[in-house]
């Protein structure tokens, strides 16, 4: 193993794992800690956990397990994954557990990066940007979980980590002028040649942390990869979409879907035993020829109302248990096929279909592959998305990708 990577949720991690494999270096995803230790076989292993929004201490613990699995494996370069979006809240957990895994490794400054510019997302002079807004201007200021009210990182990074925290801005970066002496900085980066030269430029003392556009020049890097094309698999054809994220552009997605497919709306308010049973039976009543669509996405207004009946925890528990039982219910009905969108969600259904361990097929955008689990006569396709990733289509065009 010449990397090993830590992400904080199960989108982020397959996110990283299809943007790696594009260098057609070996990659291996785990959902969660795996119990049996490295067979050291794969460039590339990932360790997808659901720290997100836990408490910092469970948090810490978690990623702090998966370093030191990752560098008893063998890794030579620890990298943490977070959202390009830079998800979190006052506390952490981003500064937090980059604290801790330079304690494991010991580093001793740590670079940020959640540049993705391929999907819109840069840091010019520490601030955040989705496409042409800042990161508080965009709809990220309306996350259910992780509202963000500032596009400066500094200021986001600094009541998250005990030291100084310094900007590495991109007109210094073109002069030549070497990374800060703080213990932590912002790496600018607008484009992927930025990218390439913090990479390039980082010392070795440093901790990467970032998105996952940031990790897409460390295999050239560590002189890992190769040109084998990406094949998919062929999953059984039955399939479903199922979506817990209430991003803007997973609203766009779920509308695009149901003008055209059948569809089923949960309401995090009414959803205890019996609603998850007649959505059940409801899935049950359809062809088998037919994809449907269940969703708990919502406007901003619908979430906080949901929200302040149940809580904010509450109402995300409540939407991740009956996804991960609709997921289960499905398998048993013969569908191989799960198309997600939400972090949570995602950690929900892959957690309720029992997959520790995927194999990375293509993208179906930038930052969305179809990953595969189980044997040729059992096999699981999932494609987890991000909640602003993709375009309008993408849940048609990721069931199109396998049907081709």
């Amino acid at each position: 193993m010449k990397l090993g990577c830590v992400a904080d949720d199960y989108t982020g991690a397959t996110d990283l794992a299809g943007l790696l494999r594009r260098s057609g270096a070996s990659v291996k995803l785990h959902f969660g800690l795996p119990k049996a230790p490295s067979d050291g076989l794969a460039d590339i292993e990932i360790i997808a956990l659901k720290c997100r929004m836990e408490p910092v201490d469970q948090a810490i613990s978690a990623c702090t397990d998966a370093a030191h699995w990752l560098l008893a494996g063998g890794a030579e370069q620890l990298y943490w994954k977070y959202c390009s979006t830079f998800d979190s809240t006052a506390q952490g957990n981003i500064g937090p557990v980059a604290e801790a895994l330079m304690a494991v490794t010991r580093q001793t400054q740590a670079l940020y990066c959640p540049a993705f510019p391929e999907n819109g997302r840069a840091v010019f002079m520490g601030h955040l940007f989705v496409a042409d807004q800042l990161l508080n201007e965009s709809s990220m200021k309306d996350h259910p979980l992780t509202p963000m009210s500032d596009a400066n990182l500094t200021r986001l990074l600094a009541p998250q980590v005990e030291g100084s925290v310094a900007i590495w801005n991109r007109v210094d970066q073109k002069k030549g002028v070497p990374i800060p002496d703080a213990t932590h900085i912002i790496g600018d980066a607008v484009e992927f040649a930025d990218l390439e030269f913090l990479i390039e430029n980082t010392p070795a003392n440093v901790l990467l942390t970032g998105g996952s556009a940031l990790a897409l020049p460390l295999p050239n890097h560590l002189s890992i990869g190769s040109t084998l094309d990406i094949v998919n698999p062929k999953p059984d054809s039955r399939a479903i979409v199922l979506s817990g994220s209430c991003s803007l552009m997973t609203q766009q997605q779920v509308a695009y879907y149901v003008a055209n497919n059948p569809s089923y709306q949960l309401h995090p308010e009414s959803l205890g035993e019996a609603a998850i049973e007649d959505c059940i039976c409801w899935l049950q009543s359809l062809r088998p020829s037919e994809t449907p669509l269940v969703y708990a996405t919502a406007s901003p207004e619908a979430v906080r109302a949901a929200q302040c009946v149940l809580g904010v925890a509450e109402a995300g528990a409540i939407v991740e248990h009956a996804m991960g039982q609709i997921a289960q219910k499905a398998f048993e009905m013969g569908v191989r096929q799960f198309v997600v969108a939400g972090g949570e969600t995602s950690g929900a259904v892959t957690h309720a279909l029992r997959v520790s361990e995927v194999m990375i097929g293509s993208e179906i955008c930038p930052g969305v592959p179809w990953v595969f689990s189980g044997s040729n006569s059992n096999l699981i396709g999932l494609a987890l998305k991000s909640g602003n990733f993709g375009s309008p289509s993408f849940f048609k065009d990721a069931l199109a990708l396998l049907e081709d």
